[in-house]
């Protein structure tokens, strides 16, 4: 498995406002864009949904930008990757378990299926209704959300002053 650029980008903007600010100071995207050398306009995206899902505030005005808008201990990473990843379709037999998902507009995070694979249709694979192989990924894919399920944004940044001068 592999996550997406967007979640990836997401879980550093949030690692960025948790660490580089004092919690009444606001950021500018171009600032995270900056710090981690990668697009203003795809982190303008993601920064859109982040604000949509209630991770961060935004300050419109002169002296706007953005901050977090909860406690890193009360954002829990697996949540936020089943809201920034599309889906979690791993072979092509699980796509139609995901074809209700929106893309990253979404608020309804993606979920894990537990669904009966047999009933599922081998359009893509002949051996479909008769796979196994469905049912052992689908079991590692809820083993790997389980683990960053345990896991907050307060656990990414215990060495906070680590990842400042990094920042800088």
């Amino acid at each position: 498995m592999r996550l997406t650029q967007y979640s990836d980008f997401a879980l550093r903007s949030l690692i960025y406002l948790a660490v580089k600010p004092r919690s009444d100071e606001i950021v500018n995207i171009s600032d995270i864009a900056q710090a981690y050398n990668i697009s203003k306009n795809h982190l303008t995206k993601i920064i859109h949904q982040l604000s949509k899902l209630g991770y961060i505030d935004t300050v419109r005005g002169k002296n706007g930008g953005i901050r977090l808008a909860m406690h890193p201990r009360d954002i829990n990473i697996g949540q936020l990757f089943r809201y920034t990843e599309h889906d979690f379709a791993l072979v092509q037999c699980f796509d139609e378990l995901y074809q209700d998902r929106d893309d990253h507009s979404s608020n309804n995070p993606a979920r894990i299926p537990t669904v009966d694979f047999s009933t599922t249709s081998n359009e893509f694979c002949v051996i479909a209704p008769a796979c196994t192989l469905k049912s052992a990924i689908a079991e590692a894919t809820e083993a790997f959300m389980a683990v960053l399920d345990r896991y907050t944004l307060d656990d990414f940044i215990k060495n906070k002053d680590e990842l400042l001068a990094l920042l800088d």
